[in-house]
């Protein structure tokens, strides 16, 4: 097995291994979305959250959960090659599937330390915020490259056609 595939965890992996985490005093961090094209803002992004605490967790939308978020067009690439692509970087920990159309299960689960998300969504939007900072933790936005989206990619595919 390749060292990416030992980071894809099913949900009792994961809370087995953030107890681990904590037990040795690492600060958790947690991130979610689609990650249909990977584009250098997913990786700033990513590598930005990594640097806020030991370990990145981040949540995978499932196919399912992506065609009712973006539409029956999306996602273009399916979960599992999402899924390997996210874990093969250096700075995420674990990744681990979702099936619903939002985080909020999988965060109370987790009870991350740190909970981020991109800087195109206010703090009180931020699914799971109430969680986080219940326990003390902190909620943080980090700002996005401008001029990169999945979406802006898909456009300029379909217009180089």
């Amino acid at each position: 097995m390749l060292p990416s595939q030992e980071k894809i965890v099913s949900l009792p992996q994961l809370l087995s291994a953030v107890e681990e985490w904590r037990a040795q005093g690492q600060k958790i961090v947690f991130t979610n979305g689609c990650f249909d094209i990977v584009h250098m803002g997913h990786v700033d992004y990513l590598e930005r959250a990594r640097l806020l605490g030991d370990k990145l967790v981040v949540g995978l939308n499932t196919d399912q959960s992506v065609s009712k978020l973006k539409g029956s067009s999306r996602p273009l690439q399916d979960e599992m090659s999402r899924i390997r692509v996210m874990a093969s970087f250096w700075f995420t920990d674990a990744v681990v599937l979702f099936e619903q159309e939002t985080p909020l299960e999988l965060i109370k689960a987790v009870q991350p330390d740190i909970l981020v998300k991109g800087d195109d969504y206010a703090l009180e939007n931020i699914v799971g915020h109430e969680i986080v900072l219940a326990r003390g933790g902190a909620v943080k936005t980090i700002p996005l490259v401008k001029g990169y989206s999945t979406s802006q990619v898909v456009s300029k595919i379909l217009e180089s056609q």
